[in-house]
This record gives structure tokens, sequence and C-alpha cells, in this order.
């Protein structure tokens, strides 16, 4: 009986690790898989800058852990293809994205700033008594204490 069921384990595992569906859903993939999405991918991407008429330099450091063979092969294909098909580049909204980001954090710390500098305003004109109107300054040293 031992025997028996030692042998139908074996036969079982033999069946099992060639089963796609198995290594699929333990999450093993194959390197060949890998390769081949990962090029696919570069492909892809490589397209995409192309389309938007970004220079291949700019996709390289737009996408640093993509492959930058297939990324390459992938712009030149789009490149043929918008050649043959005379097809114009598309203006890349992400640096409009960005600048408009860039723009509105800027406002809001400035705004942060701006209300700062009034709390701190505040806070001296309450504990330093304002100066009548034609007053001289009590020293010279205090007049200068700006300048240094």
């Amino acid at each position: 009986m031992p025997r028996l069921a030692l042998t139908a384990l074996v036969f079982a595992c033999t069946l099992l690790t060639g089963c796609d569906m198995i290594t699929g859903a333990l999450g093993i993939e194959s390197p060949e898989k890998v390769a081949a999405l990962r090029e696919a991918e570069g492909k892809a991407i490589g397209g995409a800058c192309r389309h938007a008429g970004r220079a291949i330099e700019d996709c390289y450091g737009l996408n640093k852990k993509a492959d930058k063979a297939a990324m390459f092969a992938g712009w030149r294909d789009m490149n043929d293809y918008m050649r043959e098909n005379k097809i114009e580049a598309v203006a890349p909204q992400l640096s409009t994205q960005l600048a408009n980001a860039g723009a509105k954090a800027a406002a809001a710390e400035a705004e942060g700033a701006k209300a700062e500098a009034a709390k701190a305003g505040a806070a001296t004109e309450k504990s330093v008594p304002k100066a009548t109107e034609g007053a001289k300054p009590r020293s010279r040293t205090a007049a200068k204490a700006h300048d240094s």
C-alpha cells in the first residue's frame, strides 16, 4: 500500500510540474515570459515617446527601468510608421501638467510665506512701540543697525 501511494504521488508531481496554470497561480514566471513582457513594454514605451514627439534620450530619462534596446526598437518602428502614414507628433501633455502643478505649488508656498511673514510682522509690531512722526533715532548705531 505505501508503495502504491508513493508511486501515485511521484506521478502526480511529474504531471503538475509541467502545468503552466499551477506555476502561474503560484506566481512563478518563466524567464522567457519575463523577457518577452519586458521587451513588449519597452517597445510600447518607445512607440508612445515617438508619437508624443519626444527624443529617444528623453524617453530613456523618463523610463529608467525599461529596456533601452526595446525602447529604441519601438521608437524606430513608430518613427517609420509615422513617416509612411504622414502622421504628425502629438504634443506631450506631461510637461504642461507638470508646469501647472509646479506653478500651483509655488503659489501655495508663496501664500504660506506671506501668511507667516504677516504673523511675524504682527508679533513684532506688538512688542516694538511705534515711533512718532518726525522723531529722530536715539543714536547713530540704532539708525544704522539695518545696514550691517
